[in-house]
């Protein structure tokens, strides 16, 4: 009895959050100055459409990111990425969820090298990527 009614209080939960993403949508990507509203909307065949537009300051942040793809070159494999995601636990095997696992090294595709990767003094002394300023990144 107990579970069923965790279990509907969860449903009831996973069934509402939705809402508050949309929402919030529009708080958490701003629109730039002169450009269109970066709100959810929905089209005429009522599936979401999600306009999204990252900011950082002024200026605007473009999405040069590759498309992940078993032939994608990766750091040290000769023939690309290879099989990088897979369903690691199915609902049609009894699991609660379908779960996916990813595997890749980390200089994979698009990707920024941390200091440390390079330089060793740099690794010791904790250089990492959320290190680097975003003013440089951004050609500032």
């Amino acid at each position: 009895m107990a579970r069923t009614k965790s279990m509907r209080s969860l449903l009831l939960l996973l069934l509402l959050s939705p809402l508050s993403t949309v929402t919030a949508s529009s708080a958490a990507y701003p629109t730039i100055p002169g450009t269109t509203d970066t709100s959810v909307s929905a089209s005429q065949d009522s599936k979401l459409i999600s306009i999204r537009r990252e900011v950082y300051g002024d200026g605007r942040i473009f999405d040069i990111t590759h498309k992940y793809r078993s032939d994608l070159p990766s750091f040290a494999k000769e023939n690309g990425l290879g099989k990088f995601l897979w369903l690691r636990e199915s609902m049609k095997n009894g699991s609660s969820a379908n779960i996916s696992e990813m595997k890749l090294i980390t200089h994979t595709g698009t990707h920024v090298d941390a200091p440390g990767h390079y330089h060793d003094h740099y690794f010791d002394a904790g250089f990492d990527v959320d290190t680097l300023d975003l003013e440089v990144l951004n050609g500032n």
